[in-house]
């Protein structure tokens, strides 16, 4: 207060004009952080709108649903609600690519997610009449004179081709095809057929078809072409901040890594929804489909809802075990009935091959551990935390094959599951 106060009166004794002197030399230190204050909000809106009309193009993936439909190419249970009755509306961008356009929305009054896909705007002329006619490419197959047993076999060889040998093959094909039966009338018509043949090569759709009996798995609402419906989820990832790439180099990872732990859950339902994506990792390990691998295990592809049961936000970097393989002995995607991704094959195939495609690969359960480490040990109670570490260090450390090392894998999950679950049980959080 006194170092002040002789300041003060430093300021009064040796400035000319007294301390109006400095006034102007004040304003034009505001008037430089307004207009530093100004350029950096324009930059933020700026990159804001670009990036929003980079990523977010759902006008296109509507009008061309809409009209494919309209000309009877395509069908679904929600196209009517999208293109006649206007019941499915499509409302704020969650889009990450400009490929897969996510969008929140609501049809019929209750909260949905609606994700279509699209293909790169460089292509082409860019003009409407041009990207109809590049996408409807998508809805080649089956053609017309293809017999029901026909269809039956396409459905089993891609199933087969990208699932592997299963056993259980023959159910999803009768799930398939009942899903495709949009009137219920025990037959499939031909754009019925059209629409569910694009869908399967989307590779979300065929993982959520594959693993639909399963608690984590996004339920499907709906679909019109290759455009489905899936439930909302409250929370769309496990943290709850998620800063734009355009800013990321502005804001420092250490606070919004702070923001996001005040932010987190309490730490008891943090562990049940760890507890439901272990259970996960549980059943894409060796499941009636197969085995999968997660390529991408980002904290933006876990979600969960108000009751804190996890619930898988996105599948896509999700692929099965055959699929897998076959890049491990150098397979390259020719065409669309070679892999699950959607119409611009080559380029994700390389995507994959960078996530997947190494000397051993990493197991699921690996990779969700380095995942929930931070998330796991913030705030974790005093008398568990050690424990907690020691489980999460070893599962760090799983590496090759899970088929090679199926004993040691699930012996590491169940400790781990165990560990959390005698935390929370019989109590409120359970």
């Amino acid at each position: 207060m006194m170092t002040s106060l002789r300041r003060f009166v430093h300021l009064l004794i040796l400035t000319p004009k007294g301390p109006q002197g400095c006034l102007p030399t004040i304003r034009v230190k505001y008037l430089f952080l307004a207009w530093l204050g100004i350029l950096v909000g324009s930059w933020v809106l700026y990159m804001h709108y670009s990036s929003y009309s980079d990523l977010c193009r759902g006008h296109i993936c509507q009008m061309i649903i809409c009209d494919h439909y309209r000309r009877g190419i395509i069908s679904g249970s929600s196209c009517k609600a999208q293109c006649e009755d206007n019941t499915l509306v499509l409302q704020q961008c969650l889009s990450s690519s400009p490929k897969h356009q996510v969008y929140s929305g609501v049809w019929n009054e209750k909260s949905v997610v609606i994700k279509c896909g699209i293909e790169e705007p460089g292509r082409g002329d860019g003009s409407p009449d041009s990207v109809l006619q590049r996408e409807t490419t998508l809805f080649d197959k089956p053609s017309r004179g293809t017999s029901m047993d026909e269809f039956r076999g396409m459905l089993h060889n891609f199933l087969k081709s990208n699932l592997g040998e299963q056993p259980s093959i023959g159910t999803l094909v009768g799930r398939i095809i009942t899903l495709a039966d949009v009137n219920q009338d025990g037959k499939v018509s031909l754009a019925e057929a059209k629409s569910v043949w694009a869908l399967l090569h989307v590779n979300e759709f065929l993982l959520m078809m594959a693993l639909q009996e399963k608690e984590q798995t996004p339920k499907l609402l709906g679909f019109c072409g290759d455009l489905y419906v899936t439930q909302h989820l409250d929370h769309s990832s496990l943290y709850s901040l998620h800063v734009p790439h355009y800013l990321q180099s502005l804001v420092p990872q250490a606070l919004s890594t702070s923001i996001n732990q005040w932010l987190a859950p309490a730490w008891p339902r943090r562990a049940r929804i760890t507890i439901g994506l272990l259970e996960f990792v549980e059943e894409v390990f060796h499941g009636s489909y197969g085995s999968f691998y997660m390529c991408d295990t980002s904290p933006h592809h876990v979600g969960y809802n108000n009751k804190y049961d996890c619930r898988m936000a996105e599948l896509h970097s999700t692929v099965s075990e055959t699929v897998v393989r076959g890049f491990l002995k150098g397979r390259r995607c020719e065409s669309n009935t070679d892999c699950t991704y959607g119409t611009d094959c080559t380029a994700t195939c390389d995507k994959l091959i960078k996530q997947c495609n190494t000397e051993v690969v990493q197991p699921n359960l690996a990779k969700v551990c380095r995942m929930l480490q931070d998330y796991l040990l913030f705030g974790a109670p005093h008398d568990l935390r050690l424990d907690l570490e020691k489980q999460l260090r070893t599962c760090m450390t799983l590496s090759g094959l899970a088929s090679q090392m199926e004993v040691h894998h699930s012996l590491v999950l169940n400790n781990l599951k165990t560990l959390l679950w005698k935390k929370i049980s019989d109590t409120q959080y359970s």
